[in-house]
């Protein structure tokens, strides 16, 4: 059996911030894959006001064992001062597709930090 994956939600603010992020996280080997979704409405409750906002929604996977980095680079990278990061276990899945996540988010070598 292979290590866990996780499908991590994100929402950016706009489709070129999710962009760069996404790029980033995939050249870092930190997600193996980052689907950028369509544009979606947001009402939340932000110091003490009800807001809307339009936003850019993100599906990452990665391996679990490189969640806390990717968790690092996100919130070192978001432009929100609490961005949405909100993680979950694939408890089910193509076995081919799971191990690919796995493999395309081992860490490499060659980069700093083995990022």
């Amino acid at each position: 059996m292979t290590e866990p994956v996780l499908i991590v939600m994100c929402n950016f603010p706009d489709a070129a911030t999710a962009e760069r992020i996404a790029q980033r996280l995939v050249e870092r080997r930190l997600a193996a894959c980052v689907n950028i979704l369509a544009p979606i409405r947001s009402i939340y409750r932000w110091q003490g006001a009800v807001e809307q906002a339009e936003e850019v929604p993100a599906l990452i996977k990665t391996a679990a064992s490189r969640y806390a980095a990717l968790e690092a680079t996100l919130l070192a990278e978001h432009p929100y001062e609490v961005p949405e990061i909100l993680a979950v276990e694939a408890n089910r899945g193509a076995a081919a597709y799971l191990q690919w996540v796995v493999a395309m988010t081992e860490p490499d070598e060659q980069l700093p930090d083995g990022l």
